[in-house]
Formats: C-alpha cells, sequence, structure tokens
C-alpha cells in the first residue's frame, strides 16, 4: 500500500517507474541507489507492505549533518514530475512465503497509477550461464509483449541481448524451452505477472557473482541510461554517477587498529 509524504498523493500517471529486484549481489538495488542519489529525487511516500523484512535506518542520501538523522524504510517511493520519473526502491528482502502477495500488490499498484512503462533493475548468477552467455556481454533484457510493441525496435537499435531460453531437460531434450533467472529473486515470476497483466515492463539484467558488486551496478545503470537518458554523458565518456554516502560504509567500517 502507497502512503504518500504529504496530505494528498501525487499523480504518477504516464511516468515511467524504476524499481530493482532484491537478487543476487544486490546489483538492482545498488544502481536505484545511483539513479535517486544523482537526479536528487525527492522522497514522495512509502510502500508498506507485510510481505517485507521490517528495517529502518538513517537516511542513505545524506548530504549533511542535518539530513542524515532523516529515517528510512524498506520501500521507499521517489519522484521527479519533471522527467515523469518514479522510483520504488526496495532495501529488504521479501518474506518467503508472501512472495506471491508482494508481486500482486505490486502489480496491483502499477495499474492503479498508470505508468507508461516499468523497469525491473535485476541480476542473475554468473556460474549459471552457458556457452552463449559466457561468449557474450553479460547484461541482458526482456520485454513484455505490451512493451515490445512499443519500444521494441528501438532496443535493437541498441545492439542489446535478449535473455536466452534455456533447455527445460538439458542433456536430455532441447525442444521444451524456458526461461531460467537464477539467484534473480521474483524477476522471473513478476516478468510473468506483468505479461498476463498487459502491463509494459522491461526486464534490464546482469550476470554477476556475490561480493564488491558496485561495478555491476554502475554497468547495469549505465545500460539503462542508453535507453532512457537519465544521465547525460559528455562526449564519449561514461555518465556521471553520484554515489549516496551510504555506500561508505558498504563493508563496514574496516579493522580495528586494537587488533594489531
Amino acid at each position: 500500500m502507497f502512503i504518500p509524504v504529504g496530505c494528498s498523493a501525487p499523480s504518477f500517471k504516464e511516468f515511467t517507474l524504476i524499481m530493482p529486484a532484491v537478487s543476487v549481489g544486490n546489483v538492482g538495488q545498488f544502481a536505484t541507489d545511483l539513479v535517486i542519489s544523482t537526479l536528487h529525487m525527492p522522497r514522495v511516500g512509502y510502500f508498506h507492505s507485510d510481505c517485507l523484512v521490517p528495517m529502518v535506518g538513517n537516511n542513505p542520501y545524506a548530504t549533511s549533518p542535518e539530513d542524515s538523522s532523516e529515517l528510512s524504510t524498506n520501500a521507499e517511493v521517489y519522484s521527479l514530475p519533471d522527467l515523469k520519473l518514479a522510483v520504488l526502491q526496495i532495501r529488504a528482502p521479501i518474506i518467503q512465503t508472501k512472495y506471491r502477495q508482494f508481486r500482486k500488490s505490486v502489480v496491483s499498484w502499477i495499474k492503479t497509477n498508470e505508468f507508461s512503462k516499468v523497469v525491473l533493475l535485476s541480476s542473475c548468477h554468473a556460474h549459471h550461464r552457458d556457452d552463449r552467455q559466457l561468449l557474450s556481454t553479460p547484461l541482458r533484457y526482456l520485454l513484455t509483449p505490451a512493451l515490445q510493441s512499443v519500444v521494441g525496435d528501438g532496443l535493437q537499435k541498441l545492439d542489446w541481448k535478449e535473455m536466452e531460453k534455456v533447455s527445460a531437460f538439458p542433456g536430455i531434450s532441447d525442444t521444451e524451452q524456458r526461461l531460467y533467472i537464477p539467484g534473480g529473486g521474483v524477476t522471473k515470476t513478476l516478468y510473468a505477472d506483468c505479461c498476463s497483466e498487459g502491463i509494459p515492463l522491461a526486464v534490464l539484467l546482469i550476470f554477476c557473482s556475490e561480493g564488491d558488486n558496485m561495478p555491476h551496478a554502475f554497468a547495469l545503470v549505465n545500460y539503462l541510461n542508453e535507453w532512457l537518458h537519465l544521465v547525460e554523458k559528455p562526449g564519449n565518456v561514461a555518465a556521471r554517477w553520484k554515489i549516496p554516502s551510504s555506500w561508505k560504509l558498504l563493508f563496514g567500517s574496516g579493522f580495528p587498529p586494537a587488533l594489531f
């Protein structure tokens, strides 16, 4: 359920919605952080759901001591009306028994607000790649039929690679193919839900492993920027993304000197 910050709920009609999947390496969440931080997007509300692990913390995008004490929750919505852009940032895992309920609430919210398109940023286990995927870029995309008819040709000009289907019974039969996104969290099932509901959704994902996934986040958000042009690129230089202050403690505060 969306709870606005102010007295009235903002209108998201014809907006583009960007949201992450809680997936391997948290790459989608990191990439979403970069979008919010770089564009200085103000928070317009909260997405309250008992499907997410409860969480509260300090402002992850603080720029001064004054705003660092602001609290943030497990799912918040940010918006820039000038760009017709909204972002749903999810900071906590989905409770395992409530995956379906969470997907239903997200799909319902998307349909109610009449977003023009939705972009899901995700990731997938690198060690599950087949030979075709090992010999090409680690970036992939998927489009629902509702979005394919609108932007399909445009994405082909970008020379992107669509996520391949793999054999349902490898080594036995190649006749039955399936979509396989290990480590992608709700990516596959949310994509299927949006296909059946006629929602214009694009999935942008990257193959990765657990570890320092900041480089993967930059790769994924640059991939997104090729399409939506959120940040201008000076010449042939990569887009400049602003790292949020919360990333300073991404791997803790270091080893205590007393240990040595």
